[in-house]
């Protein structure tokens, strides 16, 4: 497993490299996507179904994804710090994202916890183009997010019991646009069941996206 320099020692990561066209010598991918797991205090980790699957739908569609665990998850040094330090691991993969695909454009995506960490850190950046929050903890700090103009592309469960959908929706309203949302039918917030249909979203929202 490949290791890079983070604020609190080696970072734990793997990429999905964008299929590729092998008539095409000099293909690259559409983008590069810094994708954040869940909450590490309750088992999030990279290998997360719905960060996999999501990451596989957007390395199918031309993404390179990178994902990575947040310090003392895995083999990640460190020990969790209430998002601060988590938004620190974040901006240093997005280095690493930078440094590895030059002169490609640079995206943020997560699940819950990751959501939130990729939503604000992305906000901020100005290396990133867009933003992709799946099921965000919404209930975190998302004024930087709400200032944003950049693209903000969002997947919510319908019955998801940590953020409702009534949450979602009104975060939504608050964001400027371009946006859009995706609601899937009956899924909870693990989208137990569902996690092909997250992916489903994620590939149609991001298909003809162009910076």
């Amino acid at each position: 497993m490949p290791y890079s320099q983070g604020p609190a020692g080696q970072l734990e990561f793997v990429i999905d490299n964008a299929e590729t066209n092998p008539s095409d010598p000099d293909y690259k991918p559409r983008g590069t996507v810094v994708f954040a797991h869940p909450h590490p205090l309750h088992g999030g980790n990279m290998h997360n179904k719905v960060v996999y699957k999501s990451a596989k739908a957007l390395s199918e569609i031309g993404f390179t994804v990178i994902r990575f665990n947040f310090r003392g998850v895995g083999s990640s040094n460190g020990t969790f710090d209430n998002g601060v330090g988590e938004m620190d691991d974040y901006r240093a993969m997005l280095d690493l994202a930078q440094t590895k695909y030059p002169n490609i454009p640079l995206f943020s995506a997560g699940y819950s916890f990751g959501a939130w960490i990729a939503l604000h850190t992305g906000a901020t950046d100005s290396r990133v183009y867009g933003l992709l929050g799946i099921a965000p903890a919404i209930d975190k700090d998302m004024s930087l997010v709400k200032k944003t103009s950049k693209p903000i592309f969002l997947v919510h469960g319908e019955e998801d019991q940590l953020f409702t959908i009534k949450q979602m929706w009104k975060f939504y309203s608050s964001l400027s646009e371009p946006k859009d949302l995706v609601i899937i039918d009956s899924a909870d917030h693990l989208f137990d069941g569902k996690t092909q249909e997250v992916s489903d979203a994620v590939r149609d929202l991001w298909e003809d996206f162009e910076v």
